[in-house]
């Protein structure tokens, strides 16, 4: 089993700046990705960033909405992934959510196998 816990989430005002953390524990994998999505009211999820790890190196891939803005990151030696969000916008207002796959050839497309809770981000006008 591996759990998820995503922290950093909170309400900012447009254009300042927010770090989420997702801390996965239990079950590691020695190939894998890990991403984040988001979910606003009434709205589909959508995609917003993913990396990946194997034994020949790692990618990233970002959402459309976010290029630019946004950066992931991992720490091996933790556990860890991060998102740094720079320049937010009300736009960018969602619950956000961390997720594992070892399934590194859909971790654009989905079928990842755990999530974490959510944590909310509120961007203000």
């Amino acid at each position: 089993q591996v759990q998820l816990v995503e922290s950093g989430g909170g309400l900012v005002q447009a254009g300042d700046s927010l770090r989420l953390s997702c801390a996965a524990s239990g079950r590691t994998f020695s190939s894998g990705a890990m991403g984040w999505f988001r979910q606003a009211p009434g709205k589909e999820r959508e995609f917003v960033a993913t990396i990946s790890w194997s034994w020949n190196g790692g990618s990233t891939y970002y959402g459309e909405s976010v290029k630019g803005r946004f950066t992931i990151s991992r720490d091996n030696a933790k556990n860890t992934v991060t998102l740094q969000m720079n320049s937010l916008k009300p736009e960018d207002t969602a619950v956000y959510y961390c997720a594992l796959t070892s399934r590194i050839a859909t971790m654009v497309s989905g079928g990842y196998d755990y999530w974490g809770q959510g944590t909310q981000v509120t961007v203000s006008s």
